[in-house]
């Protein structure tokens, strides 16, 4: 066998990430999607009065707790780059995530322990993300980077393998009652997992975390920023502070974690946007090669910002869409037990659509001069979220109005929303890896993870927003229901996201960083 034909197989290693990653998921989505279930029927019964007020309870929890997950790939990505490396992140945080898990089977009756379970796996699962992701295209080099695409998709389809199982199984167990073996199966998934990605430790591509780096994101960004006095970058990082420290106002009507969040989203933006202004003034002080790796991050950063839209929509299949669907007719089989169980739609579809997608459309587009190129598949998969939407707010609208719906029903949205997941999504890890420069991949990763967390916290600024009497008495008295409104709006931030996405995408180039 040659150098060449081998280099045409894919590496040996991946299989254990592959199989890491099927537990894990496994572990996650079934904690996951029983969880605003589990909050409305049994954790929170004795802090609201009403059904509805659960609910409304459960939402905040569920999307809090996904903010946490996306917001601490900052801290992951930080540790891999830096200090650790990898797979010491991957390795010792996948521990910790285990304890989590271990505290919501034995705190299914304490919210202190539940909710302690439940930042101890924000900070496991949140941690380990971008480094996962990135030590997967650590396995190959430009030699055989042709078989990346297909790892990143094959990763894709791994985790919504275990997403499908997770969905289907774990949601009849809390129904039937087994409350403490709806987490115990997560549980021991998660530790077989750490099992699996242990076993692969004498093969793995370990790229070492890069020393101090005096030419660093931040450093290169601190030197266009301030190292040549007060300026118009500076000040608009200085307005963003200010602006920041203003959003802890809103604590008492969003809580800790939204509104830390979104006082660190308001720095980021005014800090990039002042850093992107400035950026050119760091060189002589910092190498070219650094400048023009904080540029393209700079520029990328945009295109994810554009994205969180889709994050807002997409992780409220597991609240508004559950929330929904209890309110609808079960089918009548002997195993559909609850709505819950339509979140395994979605995992199904992803396996399916990415083979038809890779095999079928892409190919067929290419034959009519269309190239289904990464920008491209992101902008069209926003507007299929939208339009997931636009049909989940119609429902509702026949709901509101008596009509009586079966549950199946919502087979139409999840095929809009899955679809646009796979453009968007699956699409956007590998082009995040793409496009930093070695030694900025986590950084870039992390931010990609970040656009996730944006994503609920505008689900909790709008969930927040419909509170005030205001609102209600103006949406009602144009014969408007609450809940569809907010569907509608969501579409149209979808929408309105495409269309700025795809314009800003005309000008990008896109870069290409694998190892050479």
């Amino acid at each position: 066998m040659t150098t060449e034909t081998a280099k045409t197989k894919l590496p040996p290693q991946i299989r254990y990430i592959i199989g890491n990653e099927a537990a894990e998921r496994f572990s996650f989505y079934g904690m996951r999607n029983v969880l605003t279930d589990f909050l409305s029927a049994h954790l929170l019964v004795t802090l609201a009065a009403t059904q509805l007020e659960r609910e409304a309870m459960a939402k905040e929890v569920f999307h809090t707790f996904a903010m946490g997950v996306y917001f601490f790939p900052l801290l992951g990505g930080w540790l891999a780059d830096r200090v650790l490396g990898k797979y010491r992140v991957i390795l010792w945080l996948s521990l910790v995530y285990c304890v989590g898990q271990a505290l919501l089977v034995f705190s299914t009756g304490s919210q202190t322990g539940f909710y302690a379970g439940l930042l101890l796996i924000a900070l496991g699962s949140g941690g380990i993300k971008p480094c996962v992701s990135a030590f997967v295209g650590d396995q190959f080099d430009s030699s055989n980077k042709h078989l990346a695409k297909v790892v990143f998709d094959a990763f894709y389809f791994i985790i919504n393998f275990g997403s499908f199982f997770a969905s289907l199984l774990i949601p009849p167990l809390l129904k039937s009652g087994y409350v403490r073996l709806t987490f115990a199966v997560p549980a021991v998934l998660m530790a077989v997992a750490v099992v699996i990605f242990y076993a692969g430790r004498h093969k793995y591509v370990n790229v070492a975390p890069a020393a101090k780096d005096p030419d660093s994101f931040l450093n290169v960004c601190r030197t266009a920023l301030f190292g040549r006095g007060l300026n118009a970058g500076s000040a608009l990082v200085l307005a963003g502070a200010v602006l920041a420290l203003g959003s802890f106002a809103l604590w008492p009507y969003l809580h800790a974690v939204p509104t830390i969040c979104l006082a660190l989203v308001v720095f980021l933006v005014f800090g990039g946007v002042g850093a992107s202004l400035r950026v050119d003034q760091a060189r002589g002080a910092h190498p070219d090669e650094a400048v023009d790796g904080v540029k393209a991050v700079l520029k990328v950063l945009v295109l994810f910002a554009l994205v969180t839209p889709f994050h807002s929509l997409f992780d409220q299949k597991a609240t508004t869409w559950v929330l929904q669907g209890n309110a609808m007719e079960l089918p009548g089989w002997s195993w559909f037990k609850t709505a819950s169980q339509m979140q395994a739609v979605n995992p199904i579809l992803v396996m399916l659509l990415i083979p038809f997608n890779n095999v079928v459309l892409f190919p067929l587009l290419r034959r009519f001069g269309v190239e289904p190129t990464p920008l491209r598949r992101m902008g069209t998969g926003l507007v299929f979220a939208g339009g997931s939407w636009v049909v989940v707010a119609l429902m509702q609208q026949m709901m509101d109005g008596g009509a009586k719906l079966s549950v199946l029903w919502q087979l139409l949205p999840y095929f809009l929303l899955t679809l646009g997941e796979v453009l968007v999504s699956a699409t956007g890890l590998e082009f995040a890896y793409s496009q930093a420069p070695a030694r900025l991949k986590g950084v870039l990763m992390s931010f990609w993870m970040l656009a996730t967390t944006v994503g609920n916290l505008w689900v909790l600024l709008a969930n927040a927003s419909v509170k005030s009497e205001g609102v209600t008495r103006y949406l009602t008295a144009q014969g408007w229901g609450v809940i569809s409104s907010q569907m509608y709006f969501f579409a149209f931030f979808a929408f309105a996201s495409a269309a700025v996405f795809a314009l800003y995408a005309r000008g990008y180039k896109v870069a290409d960083h694998y190892r050479k």
